[in-house]
């Protein structure tokens, strides 16, 4: 295996030259999500093939997007619980293999209770990929290569976010039913790739002497990080809620300029996110996190002055850097305070707060959006954001987890 590069050496080096000394495993669990996200698209036209497909009415096609959530909030904590028992890497390729079958028959489902039980099912097995996939990478890489490797597998999600709706576009106008066919083909060659390639790791041993890790509910250190990462996260998600109407009904800007922000912050993550955190990887969890909340703070403060195309367009740039800066810091802050018995059990409780904070987030945003208006809006989540980034500011990664790593 190639010598690994160490933290040091990355400021002397060009950054993306860090991701020689990968593992291979770990392009294998990139490379097999890509597969899997370039066809992703039957979550964003799930509504619309309920109302249009289904001819359902938009109230019911909103309990049906209730239950998706309701599917992943509850396995969140016990898909990573799993995870750690029986091995990430047989968890990883369970939920890929039975969410992929399920999106295949998913179609068939002709009673809506059947149906609501196979979204249910299908939210939660889709839910269980995360903790296994950020605990494996955390096994495999080096501490201080973790930033950058969360950062690659974010690109390789951002990639194939990139093309999978705008291709599910052109087939929902065909036919619906293969959107969920086309998902559902991609995940389980995603899920084939990882079946010939990526052998099964041994879970974490518990050393001789030792007792198995804490429960992640029972630590002080991840609730103080969890905690105030929740509301941070839901101004985040504004992204789904407030903003379009921003853009597209107050602004009249159009639903193709409101895609255009989206294509400027994928573009920018595919070029610069794995080499920003490759040249932070020496940076203090605390700081890395507060820096990309400050990102996220003036990113959605300043969408309340943000009134044309070249000022919102500043903005994405803004707060797309706030996530490129946050997400990977805060994925390798609760990697570094698991024990490595217990590590997707942690990532399941962060996968939770992802989940909650997207489900109540663009909620609770139109909701204050039709009382207080937009500006008032933005301007709180600017206070938001900023608070939550003082308090995350004051985190430290305990001397003993650092130690445990290596």
């Amino acid at each position: 295996m190639p010598q690994r590069a160490t933290a040091g050496e990355f400021p002397r080096m060009n950054p993306w030259k860090g991701l020689r000394g990968l593992p291979r495993e770990v392009w294998l669990v990139c490379v097999s999500t890509l597969v899997n996200r370039l066809g992703t698209m039957a979550l964003p036209f799930l509504v619309l093939y309920l109302t249009e497909g289904r001819r359902w009415t938009p109230e019911e096609a909103g309990f049906g997007m209730m239950v998706y959530g309701a599917g992943a909030l509850a396995a969140g904590p016990f898909s990573g619980r799993l995870a750690d028992r029986l091995g990430h890497v047989h968890v990883l390729k369970a939920s890929l293999w039975g969410s992929g079958g399920l999106l295949m028959v998913l179609p068939f489902a002709t009673s809506r209770p059947l149906l609501f039980t196979l979204i249910f099912l299908w939210a939660a097995l889709t839910q269980a990929f995360w903790p296994s996939a950020m605990a494996l990478l955390a096994d495999l890489a080096a501490p201080e290569q973790r930033k950058a490797v969360y950062a690659l597998h974010r690109l390789s999600v951002n990639l194939g976010m990139a093309v999978g709706p705008a291709l599910g576009g052109v087939i929902a106008h065909h036919s619906y039913r293969w959107v969920f066919w086309t998902d559902g083909l991609s995940t389980l060659v995603g899920a084939a790739l990882l079946g010939l390639l990526l052998k099964a790791r041994p879970r974490a041993a518990v050393p001789h002497g030792h007792a198995r890790g804490a429960s992640p509910w029972r630590d002080r250190r991840l609730a103080f990080l969890l905690l105030p990462f929740i509301p941070l996260l839901m101004v985040f998600f504004q992204i789904e809620g407030t903003l379009p109407l921003w853009v597209v009904r107050d602004l009249g800007l159009g639903s193709r300029f409101y895609g255009l922000l989206f294509t400027v912050n994928t573009l920018l993550i595919v070029v610069l996110e794995v080499a920003l955190n490759l040249a932070m990887a020496r940076w203090p969890h605390g700081r890395q996190i507060f820096v990309g909340s400050l990102f996220i703070a003036f990113g959605f403060g300043l969408t309340a002055w943000a009134t044309g195309p070249t000022a919102l367009i500043l903005t994405t740039v803004i707060w797309t850097f706030g996530e490129m800066v946050l997400f990977p810091a805060m994925n390798d802050a609760v990697a570094t305070l698991a024990p490595p018995d217990r590590r997707g059990e942690y990532m399941g409780l962060l996968s939770l707060c992802f989940a909650a904070a997207l489900a109540l987030g663009p909620w609770l945003g139109v909701l204050a959006y039709a009382k207080v208006g937009p500006r008032a809006v933005w301007v709180s989540t600017f206070g938001i954001a900023l608070g939550a980034g003082l308090l995350l500011a004051r985190f430290r990664t305990p001397k003993t987890a650092v130690r445990t790593q290596h």
